[in-house]
């Protein structure tokens, strides 16, 4: 450790997305909130993302290191230039680590999601704690299953999240994702509804119009256009006079839309390991109604939002006057209790002390029997 009671904590984000607003998704946004909050507290924070990305706080960046293929390889017809590219970033991280960077970090988070990290951990001096962000997937799981658990510990974002893990971790700690509430004031309210968030299918953007459209409610839509022929097809089409798509806004704009708005859609079509746009939402006191899907049900009640079943867009239409009609006040007291970073940081500082003490008490017993 360096100061007392300050941890070097290396932070393992994308390699493919910067930490920068507008944020690409939620995983940046979530290791923004932690990386920021961690260096508030006074720990020393080095983030290994996608060149590009800026921090307002004093934060390290760790090189990503990158390669031109040879002509031979580009050759390859089974080459695929994105995924050699995060398989040399990663590659290279860890290879650091237990390289000239052994000695200076007490513990490594990894927010990835790919395989490399938790793969290669074996070869680490120090703990790795791994934030699993997604559902089990082929190659991180398998990853996963072969890394030794004497390094490894791994976070789920949900009680959900972790189940969908208990196969392959089954002794996982739940951390849920927090967000700076500062960042989030509460809101006037408006009669317009609210969907934010990466416009991708596995998002449900076009239910959440049809929902709105069905409920007779104004819609506008911000976030960024992961998926352009999504958007073409299925968004793009359904946009007129009571559905605007605002654009991919930075944070203080897109807390202020979501705060000028009756109620929030929340419309996953796949199993949402958590939904940070739900805390955000709560945060700027405007109640939510969405799909219960995956761990969003964890995160809203009957005092904050109306839950419809998922892919239901009919049922969806009808929570929405009704969710408009629930307490602002009831909706930032649910983000204040749950889903504030400063509980997620607490938890995982916690987390983090035990991790290097366990791990200093190995190296002890490892050199006594020397």
């Amino acid at each position: 450790m360096s100061r007392a009671g300050a941890l070097r904590i290396a932070v393992l984000a994308s390699s493919s997305f910067p930490i920068e607003q507008p944020f690409a998704g939620g995983l940046e946004a979530h290791v923004y909130n932690l990386s920021r909050a961690l260096r508030e507290r006074g720990h020393e924070v080095s983030l290994f993302a996608a060149p590009g990305s800026s921090l307002d706080h004093d934060i390290t960046t760790l090189p990503v290191h990158t390669l031109d293929l040879s002509p031979a390889s580009l050759l390859d017809p089974a080459m695929t230039p994105t995924a050699v590219k995060e398989h040399h970033a990663y590659l290279g991280v860890m290879l650091d680590f237990a390289g000239h960077l052994a000695e200076d970090f007490d513990v490594i988070h990894n927010h990835s999601l790919h395989y490399l990290p938790p793969a290669m951990s074996a070869t680490l001096p120090m703990p790795m704690i791994t934030t699993l962000h997604t559902p089990p997937v082929p190659w991180l799981e398998s990853a996963v299953a072969l890394a030794p658990r004497d390094v490894n510990t791994y976070a789920a974002v949900s009680h959900f999240n972790a189940a969908e893990w208990s196969s392959v971790v089954p002794e996982l700690t739940v951390i849920r994702n927090g967000i700076p509430l500062s960042d989030w004031p509460v809101g006037p309210g408006g009669t317009e509804a609210v969907w934010s968030g990466r416009i991708t299918p596995e998002k449900g953007t076009h239910l959440a119009i049809d929902a709105a459209r069905m409920a007779g409610v104004r819609l506008r839509v911000a976030g960024p256009v992961y998926d352009p022929a999504y958007f073409a097809d299925q968004v793009e089409p359904r946009l007129g006079d009571d559905v605007e798509y605002v654009g991919h806004l930075d944070r203080a704009d897109l807390a202020a839309l979501v705060g000028s708005s009756s109620v929030a859609l929340v419309t996953p079509v796949w199993a949402e390991p958590y939904g940070l746009v739900v805390a955000e939402a709560l945060a700027c006191g405007t109640p939510v109604a969405a799909f219960s899907r995956g761990g969003v049900p964890e995160i809203v009640d009957a005092e904050c939002g109306v839950l419809a079943p998922g892919d239901d867009v009919a049922a969806l239409a009808a929570a929405i006057p009704r969710a408009a009609r629930l307490s602002r006040a009831a909706a930032r007291r649910r983000a204040e209790k749950h889903c504030s970073s400063e509980q997620m940081v607490d938890a995982y500082v916690d987390l983090y002390r035990e991790v290097v003490a366990r791990g200093r008490g190995v190296r002890e017993d490892e050199r006594s029997i020397a």
